[in-house]
């Protein structure tokens, strides 16, 4: 194996990871909610929480990784989130404020995980490959959350809702083991690397490792691919966390199964997530290294998968069979992959030497949805008794990131 892709390997693991243990709450929570007696709104703002850490520390994560590297930053950052996942059971028999302490802390951790791996992507990983990479590393994101929900259930059901977060807890005590012995911040730095490889990376990362001039705030809150960029993020990501948080929640109390079956069911939709969202990536290197201008492929992979995302959730915003909300819900997540071969991977197309720092901002848009999404979703169904409101919203908000793109977004650098 190369070592740019066993970094490539740690950095998939880490988003993985990140995303076990974001999204162990959202089966467990439903235990937790008899347990504490907590009302659908209290349960969202316990879901929520995690995202107020999570927004506050993303700008500064960036800011850090691109100072000091994606290798330090990534490390304390898996060991300080994977600490509170253990300690979450500990905090709610304290108090739920301690929870939400708890729960704010984790997220602050988990803020640096993309931005850091930007930051290592943009030394280890050449051009022709970014989309492949970028969306394998966001793979995780589906990946971590189907593992969370199937093997959650399970957990809850036979050992408590508190076995989740030791067990997913400990996954990232063993990672950071295999980060320190195997990750290198430079190309450069690795004894291990071979001639080709080396010859292939060393020069960019030589470029990218150069003393760094003040990160330019101003050139790049000016333009206007920033902003396309910015709020895409927040548009991709509301249809992500309002799942995320509510799917096990919709089929247990929305269409009626069981906790164990409702983890199942919400399962199903994230593999067809990760399977598009991998070939999305292939296809938009596989167009771009043909000679198809990477403007035209970040704007049809992006516009594509949120109208047809959008599309999805209207259709199924008043379902009331388990199986065919299912196939919808498989096909809405599907359709958002393709984003990945969009806005997800356009952060090293217009600012490869500040991705890492343009990763914080963007993401910072992009965790309102967790925020504001999540809560909104709770008071929606509390106080119309369906999920009908919050699914119409989800895919008003795709529509107006679609045309947002459209007119402004490039895959030209923005920033030397």
């Amino acid at each position: 194996m190369q070592e740019r892709h066993k970094l490539v390997a740690l950095c998939v693991a880490a988003s993985f990871i990140s995303y076990i243990d974001r999204v162990n709450i959202s089966v467990a929570a439903i235990a937790m909610q008899g347990q504490y007696a907590w009302s659908e709104t209290l349960k969202g703002v316990v879901l929520s929480a995690f995202f107020i850490g999570y927004l506050l520390f993303m700008v500064p994560s960036g800011w850090l990784a691109n100072r000091y590297g994606g290798k330090r930053v990534l490390g304390f950052a898996v060991l300080w989130w994977s600490v509170f996942t253990l300690i979450t059971p500990i905090a709610a028999g304290i108090s739920f404020p301690a929870l939400i302490a708890a729960r704010i802390l984790m997220g602050a951790g988990e803020a640096a995980m993309f931005p850091a791996a930007y930051n290592l992507y943009s030394r280890w990983v050449p051009a022709t490959e970014r989309s492949r990479a970028v969306s394998l590393m966001v793979g995780g994101i589906p990946l971590g959350t189907l593992f969370a929900l199937m093997s959650s259930g399970v957990l809850v059901a036979h050992f408590g809702w508190p076995a989740v977060f030791y067990v997913f807890g400990a996954v990232g005590l063993i990672w950071c083991v295999l980060w320190r012995k195997f990750a290198y911040d430079q190309p450069a730095d690795n004894p291990h690397l071979g001639v080709e490889e080396r010859a292939l990376l060393v020069v960019a990362s030589d470029k990218t490792a150069a003393a760094k001039p003040p990160v330019p705030w101003r050139q790049l809150l000016s333009s206007s691919a920033v902003w396309a960029l910015i709020i895409n993020h927040l548009c991709s990501n509301w249809i992500l966390y309002m799942l995320l948080a509510w799917l096990p929640s919709y089929f247990s109390k929305g269409l009626g199964l069981s906790i164990q079956n409702a983890g199942l069911y919400a399962a199903a939709p994230w593999l067809a997530m990760c399977l598009s969202g991998i070939a999305s990536g292939w296809l938009a290197d596989r167009w771009i290294h043909a000679g198809t201008d990477p403007t035209f492929v970040r704007k049809f992979m992006q516009i594509t998968g949120l109208l047809g995302a959008a599309a999805f959730m209207w259709q199924a915003r008043s379902v009331t069979s388990p199986d065919v909300a299912l196939a919808l819900l498989c096909g809405a997540l599907g359709a958002l992959a393709m984003t990945w071969g969009g806005f997800i991977s356009n952060h090293l197309d217009i600012a490869p030497r500040y991705a890492d720092v343009l990763m914080g901002i963007t993401n910072t848009a992009g965790t309102i949805p967790g925020v504001v999404g999540v809560a909104v979703t709770g008071w929606l169904v509390d106080t119309s008794g369906t999920y009908t409101a919050a699914f119409v919203l989800a895919a008003c908000v795709n529509v107006v990131g679609a045309f947002v793109w459209l007119l402004f977004a490039t895959a030209k650098p923005v920033v030397d």
